[in-house]
């Protein structure tokens, strides 16, 4: 991605604003900031709508990977402004303070944006630093992962689900845990983000344990890497069956219920609509 010769600049100011609030002058026109939800990462997921967001804006911000995931047409020409790897403060703090500038700002999120990603960070800062009434703001939504990788496998979410990231930069490990004992208790399909990385190589395999103490070994699992994005991969297979060695942060898992059954090759949880209407009940 080609970013402006400033950015770097930019990208200094808003490391220090870190430390200290910035200064604008709130009397002058602000732009709008829209937080644009990208989607799975293949273009023809994109929703019209975040698309029209991207090519009316002035300045694109974004983590570099999720930037390339952006057809350049529709950036191009346009101010782009981008970190790295846990730079999640720097950045909202970038697309803020280009709106505030009067500038048209897109701030991008893979998947959808209120998952995981950046629509709750900006409104947390903008609250914080008192312009939440100043700056317009649109969350524009999109297909989460959670959602690609379910389509790819069939229909695993058809019933009561929940999330749950593995991630413990934000969430202590204990109540992580203790968050999956209780959905597999309750026997909820489970959709599982961010399973392993290379310094996080053993939670996966106690999350595992976790759910077997409540769930047959045969469940069925989804793992899914790369959903809707080039490199692609889907497999099924069960819950004592685990191939850690597939599974990377790039990765998706969804840990069938007590009802969820494989169907041609496909991963389904069933809804109960056969089992409480009947299989020969004619419909009118």
């Amino acid at each position: 991605m080609q970013s402006n010769s400033s950015s770097g600049i930019r990208e200094k100011q808003a490391a220090d604003g870190q430390k200290q609030k910035p200064k604008h002058d709130v009397d002058r026109a602000t732009g709008k900031l829209t937080i644009v939800s990208l989607g799975p990462g293949n273009s023809q997921y994109l929703a019209p709508k975040a698309k029209t967001a991207l090519e009316q804006a002035e300045v694109v911000v974004g983590y570099k990977t999720y930037m390339n995931l952006i057809d350049p047409e529709l950036i191009k020409g346009k101010e782009t402004l981008s970190t790295g790897m846990t730079g999640e403060i720097r950045r909202c703090r970038m697309a803020i303070d280009q709106a505030l500038g009067g500038k048209n700002t897109v701030i991008v999120s893979s998947g959808d944006s209120g998952i995981y990603g950046m629509a709750g960070l900006v409104l947390e800062l903008l609250a914080d630093q008192g312009f939440l009434d100043t700056v317009e703001v649109e969350v524009i939504p999109g297909i989460p992962a959670l959602s690609a990788a379910a389509a790819l496998l069939g229909a695993p979410i058809m019933h009561d689900f929940a999330v749950i990231s593995l991630s413990d930069l934000m969430t202590p490990w204990d109540q992580i845990q203790d968050r999956v004992e209780a959905a597999a208790r309750t026997d909820f399909v489970l959709v599982i983000y961010n399973p392993k990385s290379k310094k996080r190589d053993w939670q996966l395999g106690s999350v595992q344990d976790a759910i077997l103490k409540y769930r047959d070994g045969d469940t069925p699992v989804g793992i899914v890497r790369n959903a809707a994005r080039e490199g692609e991969s889907v497999r099924i297979t069960t819950l004592s069956q685990i191939d850690e060695s597939a599974v990377d942060m790039l990765s998706i898992l969804l840990v069938g219920n007590s009802k969820t059954c494989i169907m041609g090759g496909k991963m389904v949880t069933p809804r109960g609509y056969l089992e409480k209407y009947g299989k020969h009940r004619k419909v009118f």
